[in-house]
Parts: structure tokens; sequence; C-alpha cells
């Protein structure tokens, strides 16, 4: 057995988080083991799973802007302790200049993911958009959740390179099958009855655009007073976000469930799903709702590689009541399970082209 280590920053639940999870639960543990570097020791979430899948946790230093001696320091000790490790799968893009190369001089075969298409804004934006750089020339091998994603990160001639593997995220469609037994058991739950429910998974930051999001909800709210907006997931954000809805008077019919681990049953108590992002690399809420037979209202920020069936549309972030109207209008809940294995986002796929990867670089290592 070999013991992949991945650099993931945070495991509460994310993008990139929910992603390596599906993967780790469907991939072959008695020959390849995850464990889990992270600098963000108060957000845990799937830490414990982790560990009952045989996985470790460990935490180094975050890069605060002053300390990289710091972080390269901690760096290159943990590899002198953990000499077991021959591939490293960073998630983290800000500051993986800085550990890289002490991977690569402690004979570590290297992965860095692009799972997004933006730095953020402002000064600290910037900087991250300097020190990604070297990346590209940096890693053994490149990898993109989707080709816009790897072409913002490593640059279109990279992207044409050997190095370069492009693997759609994957899920477990099975999840997220809906049996009216289930939706009907959540609705009753949340006290939903027979509401029109809106319904969003993602973490209260910019990014996820949660203040355009119940812009438009105070829309829908003036036209059907009785639906409701469920909001899943927690984040830096939500306090203003619930008193944002306080001063629009929609308060007491949005919902904030917070984290769950549940989400293909909370997505089979929704009626629509609404994802405003400003942007992403390739959003696999998405894919779930599709999933779970959801229409799906999106940015046209969003990557159309998650427009794999009937139930997408896009509009732009303007005008909040043009949003109220996709979200108000109607459609029934759709099987296009066959769509979203054709277009590549079955797990199972994914956890096995990652295996071969990963057995490979360790074989590579081991020669070196």
């Amino acid at each position: 057995m070999i013991r992949v280590l991945h650099m993931i920053a945070s495991l509460d639940v994310g993008g990139s988080q929910t992603m390596m999870m599906n993967i780790y639960r469907n991939i072959d543990r008695e020959k390849i083991q995850f464990d889990f570097i992270i600098d963000q020791p108060k957000e845990t979430y799937f830490a414990p799973e982790i560990r009952s899948l045989g996985g470790r946790v460990f935490t180094l230093p975050a890069f605060r802007g002053y300390n990289a001696g710091e972080v390269k320091r901690d760096w290159n000790n943990f590899f002198y302790t953990h000499p077991e490790y021959r591939v490293l799968h960073s998630h983290s893009r800000s500051y993986a200049s800085l550990y890289l190369p002490v991977a690569k001089q402690h004979g570590v075969k290297t992965i860095i993911h692009s799972h997004s298409t933006n730095s953020g804004s402002g000064i600290k934006g910037a900087v991250k958009a300097v020190m990604q750089l070297p990346l590209r020339h940096q890693a053994d091998v490149l990898m993109a959740c989707s080709l816009e994603a790897g072409e913002w990160l490593f640059g279109e001639r990279a992207c044409r390179s050997e190095r370069f593997i492009l693997l759609p995220n994957g899920i477990d469609t099975r999840r997220f099958k809906v049996s009216p037994e289930t939706r009907t058991q959540y609705r009753r739950e949340f006290g939903l009855d027979d509401r029109y429910v809106i319904g969003h998974v993602g973490r209260f930051r910019e990014v996820k655009n949660h203040t355009f999001l119940l812009d438009a909800f105070a829309e829908v709210h003036k036209r059907e007073p009785q639906a409701i907006l469920m909001l899943v997931g927690v984040g830096p954000l939500q306090q203003e976000m619930a008193e944002k809805a306080v001063a629009l008077g929609i308060a007491d019919h949005v919902v904030m469930t917070g984290n769950r681990d549940d989400v293909p049953e909370m997505l089979a108590a929704m009626d629509v799903f609404a994802f405003p992002s400003l942007w992403e690399g390739l959003p696999m809420t998405v894919v779930e709702a599709q999933a779970a037979g959801l229409p799906c209202v999106l940015s046209d920020t969003i990557t159309k590689d998650v427009d794999v069936s009937p139930l997408v549309q896009y509009l732009p972030l303007g005008d909040p009541a043009e949003w109220a109207d996709a979200l108000l209008k109607r459609r029934p809940r759709q099987d296009v399970t066959k769509n979203i294995i054709r277009a590549g986002f079955d797990i199972r796929a994914s956890a096995q082209r990652l295996s071969e990867l990963y057995l490979r670089l360790d074989q590579e290592a081991r020669r070196a």
C-alpha cells in the first residue's frame, strides 16, 4: 500500500474538499491511502471521517506574507520525519511555489491541481497571482477540473503538454436518486410543507455571491410570499448575510442549515437550485443538483462544462428581478443520470484514473 499526501489547507466543506472525499470513499484503500496537510486547524469538518477511513491529518503553518522561511523549514522537517511519502497532491495553490521545490528535494513527485479560475481581488489576489506563476514549471503533473481552470493557472501552452491532465470532478450518482419518501421526510423536518423551495449549497464567502442571491430572493418573495430560500453551508459571511436577510424583510423565509453530510437528501427537499457565483473552477454542487433532478439557474460566469442536461439555465448577474423570473419558472424534476455519466462525472471512473496516476508516480519516485 502507498500513502498519498494531499495539501488542501482546510477540511471544511468546500468544492475541492468534497471532490477529494468522494475520491477517497471510492478508491481502493487496500492499495492507496490518503493523508492530509492543512493550515487551517479550526476547519476540520471531514477529519473524523478521514481518520475512520485510515487517513491521517497534519497541520503546518500557513503563509502569512512574511514567513516564507518558516513555511519552507517546516515542510522540509515534515519530509525528513515522514520519508514514506513519494506523491504529493496539492489542491492549494496560493503559496504552493514555496513547498513544491522542498518536496522535490526529498524525491517526492508532485501534482498541482487547479480547482478555480480566480485568485480574488485586491492586493491579496495580486500577490497570489505572482506566487502561482512558477507552479507550471515546478510540478511534475498539472491537473485541472476544467480546461478553463487549467489555462487560467498554467497557461494555454502548458495545457497542451503531456504533463497536463484534465480530471472532471466526479460524483456517485447513485447517492442522488430522489425518492418521494425522502423528499417528504426532509420537507417535513424543516417545516416546508407544500412551500416552493429555492436551494443553494456553498460556503458563505464572497465568491458564492450570497448577497445577490438574497436580493433575487427578495424579488421572489414579493411575488410568492410563502417561498423559502434554503442555504446549506457555513462561512465567514454567514452572519452578515443573516443581517441582510433581516434588513430585506425576508429573514423568516430564509433557512440556514449549516454544514450537512446529507446533501443528496437536502437537494431532494428543494424545487430549484440557484448558483450565482462570481467565479468558479468546476462547481460539483451544480452537477450534484442535476443528479438530484433539480432545475438549475446559474450565473453566466460558470463554466459550460457543468451544462450536461436540459436542467441548466445561465443568466447574467445584473438584474435580481430577472433571476426571480427564472427561479419561479416551475419545471419538473428529471432523471439525467445518463447525461452525467456520459459527460465524465462518474466518481468511480475518476477514482480509477487517479489510482493509476498515483501508482505510476510512486513507481517513478522509487526508481529515481
